[in-house]
């Protein structure tokens, strides 16, 4: 059954040779071959403000730039966030975007009592994530504390679940066929929608 697909690029450099970019693309190209509707939302390409206050995650709007990501997100029945592992975790970017998109009235209702009502309950999504080292090290060694945080903290907290994580370690040493088999995964997760 096709699903609705947001592919969030938040890789924070726009050239087109980035791994993000060409994983993004693999996955579009398969969603697309499966009929599922798919929007791109490119972090790189959008201008908007960092927060700045409490009150202003509480009681601003959501800027006019980010406004369609987040009527995507809504809507969406499937989330792919893609970036690459920078000091431990997301890049800033990703982090002011989520902190954009993801607000009271938005993604979560605070309740009289209780925690938040989740909006966005009955989503799930997949975090492509890319690093300079072996994944398995960040993962084991380093218990993937910051996408953990990511996962649980932000998306768990709002209803996205479940979340799927496809990690990619050790980019710059990948040749060609590592790289290819990459892009094949991720062609085949577009079309699957998952």
């Amino acid at each position: 059954m096709p699903r609705r697909i947001v592919i969030i690029q938040g890789h924070p450099d726009p050239a087109p040779e980035r791994l993000c970019r060409a994983l993004g693309a693999a996955y579009a190209r398969g969603a697309v071959a499966a009929a599922h509707q798919i929007v791109h939302v490119d972090l790189a390409r959008l201008e908007f403000p960092l927060l700045a206050s409490n009150a202003a995650f509480l009681g601003g709007d959501i800027p006019e730039a980010l406004r369609p990501a987040a009527e995507a997100i809504r809507s969406a029945d499937h989330l792919v966030l893609i970036f690459p592992l920078w000091l431990g975790t997301m890049p800033a970017l990703v982090k002011a975007f989520l902190e954009q998109v993801m607000r009271p009235g938005t993604a979560f209702a605070y309740r009289d009592k209780g925690f938040p009502e989740k909006l966005l309950a009955g989503k799930s999504a997949r975090l492509v994530v890319t690093m300079g080292m072996p994944a398995l090290v960040y993962r084991l060694w380093f218990r993937a504390h910051g996408i953990r945080v990511l996962e649980r903290n932000i998306l768990n907290f709002v209803g996205v679940k479940p979340v799927r994580t496809s990690w990619y370690g050790s980019v710059e040493a990948a040749g060609d066929a590592v790289r290819r088999g990459w892009l094949d995964e991720m062609t085949e997760l577009g079309r699957r929608g998952g």
